[in-house]
């Protein structure tokens, strides 16, 4: 079993994730709309485009650096590129926030809608660098079903201190109406995302046996093609189960994250840094989550039945976030709401682990990169539903930063709650309509595993 710090040095890998997604999340498209002043469809409009550069770059970039690294008969094939990866996502985040102050997006969009266009491609094009190779090492380095929840239990713990400083930290930094205050805040994560890079080295090193193995399988027999790899993967009934829920799931916590700074700004009426107690109400709930929902997976052993669950869990808690009056009645509700959400953000990776075991055993080969980027442009293209329905809601309530409606408040308040939690409803169902993987074939595949060593 793999030693506790290796698994916590692992787990800084979702430090920086979520803290980078985070900070993404919450920031970006409200920092187009209302600082830099881009109208809601320019804004929808790039993220859109994002989305789609999405779709052919995660999986494309799966597959290539499925195939090697520099320096990878030394120090494997992943590693390289997770660290080059999460060095170019701390600088080019900053580039996001670097609109020249000159630019008025309300008198000529075009130049600002170009800007946001390519630097939040270039920002996703190095976080998938890093984040697809990083969810790769986990099936392969931490093999059996304990290893596995421990690892995922440590890297939670680990991971909502990330979401909190994604969450937190920026609205300390930055202002309402200081445009420049939010380039010193990129600056700052910028930097905490340099720190976290050296923190996770230690947890991503692959072992003399990882290695082995990969250069043993290239060996062998020569790997698929990106087109039948992809074919394969996308025929997986399980996997496209997987995929769909954590679309749905993350495009409902994208939608409220994204929220709650203008549930602040425009609903609450208050500073940027009362946006802090609220998300420190999710955070707190999350942590306490992890305890609780870890016990109830040792006797329930279906990492698969803990998401339905926690997906459900988090659809109660998540209406009445439409309804709730006053800055405390958003905390105690994102407090509850956030015990679901760190019960499905812990059983995530090993239920995608179970996925992705699956298929090594159907394939006869850890080919899992075009996997895991498949995975990555599923999780990612929620900012594009994030952005859609921030758009339509936003044109139906006519919102306009400088004047709001008691109806553009309504909006704000439904894509908090009652949109999220239909996202929610809709993947939990999904789920356990489409998932045929049961705790019965997930022993039988890591027997398999065992026998075939890949």
């Amino acid at each position: 079993m793999a030693k506790k710090r290796i698994m916590a040095s692992y787990g800084f890998g979702k430090f920086i994730a979520e803290f980078l997604t985070g900070a993404f999340g919450s920031i970006v498209f409200m920092f187009y709309e209302t600082e830099v002043g881009l109208a809601a469809g320019y804004a929808a409009l790039a993220t859109i485009i994002y989305s789609l550069w999405n779709a052919l770059n995660d999986p494309i970039i799966g597959y290539v650096t499925n195939k090697g690294a520099p320096f990878s008969k030394k120090l494997g094939r992943r590693f390289p590129w997770i660290i080059i990866g999460l060095v170019l996502s701390s600088l080019t985040f900053f580039l996001i926030f670097a609109v020249p102050l000159h630019w008025n997006a309300k008198e000529n969009p075009i130049p600002v809608f170009l800007w946001m266009v390519l630097t939040i491609c270039l920002y996703d094009g190095a976080y998938s660098l890093w984040e697809v190779n990083y969810q790769s090492v986990y099936p392969d380095k931490f093999r059996d079903q304990k290893e596995r929840t421990s690892t995922a239990a440590i890297g939670t713990g680990i991971g909502v201190l990330g979401i909190a400083a994604g969450f937190i930290i920026p609205p300390l930094v930055f202002s309402y109406g200081d445009r420049q205050s939010y380039m010193v805040c990129a600056l700052v994560i910028a930097g905490i995302g340099m720190g976290g890079t050296v923190l996770v080295s230690y947890g991503v090193f692959e072992t003399k046996d990882m290695v082995a193995r990969f250069a043993r399988q290239q060996q062998e027999n020569e790997a698929p093609s990106f087109f039948l790899q992809m074919k394969q993967a996308l025929e997986d009934r399980n996997l496209l189960a997987f995929v769909l829920f954590l679309f749905l799931y993350q495009s409902g916590t994208m939608c409220m994250t994204s929220s709650i700074n203008y549930v602040v700004k425009y609903v609450l009426e208050k500073e940027s840094s009362q946006a802090t107690p609220i998300f420190a109400g999710m955070l707190i709930g999350a942590l306490v989550s992890i305890v609780l929902w870890t016990q109830v997976a040792k006797r329930l052993k279906n990492n698969q039945k803990m998401l339905i669950i926690c997906a459900l869990f988090m659809t109660v808690f998540a209406i009445p976030l439409t309804f709730v009056q006053g800055q405390l009645a958003f905390i105690i509700t994102m407090a509850l709401w956030g015990l679901g959400f760190g019960g499905f953000w812990t059983f995530m990776g090993p239920a995608m682990a179970d996925v992705v075991d699956n298929l090594v055993v159907q394939q006869q080969r850890r080919d899992d990169g075009v996997i895991l980027g498949i995975r990555a442009f599923f999780m990612r293209f929620s900012y594009a539903s994030q952005a859609i329905v921030f758009f339509v809601v936003h044109t139906l309530t006519k919102f306009d930063p400088d004047a709001i409606t008691p109806l553009a408040r309504f909006g704000i308040r439904a894509h908090m709650g009652v949109i999220p939690a239909a996202f929610f409803l809709t993947g939990a169902l999904l789920f356990a309509k489409m998932n045929r993987l049961t705790p019965e074939m997930v022993t039988k595949n890591h027997m398999a595993l065992e026998q075939m060593d890949i």
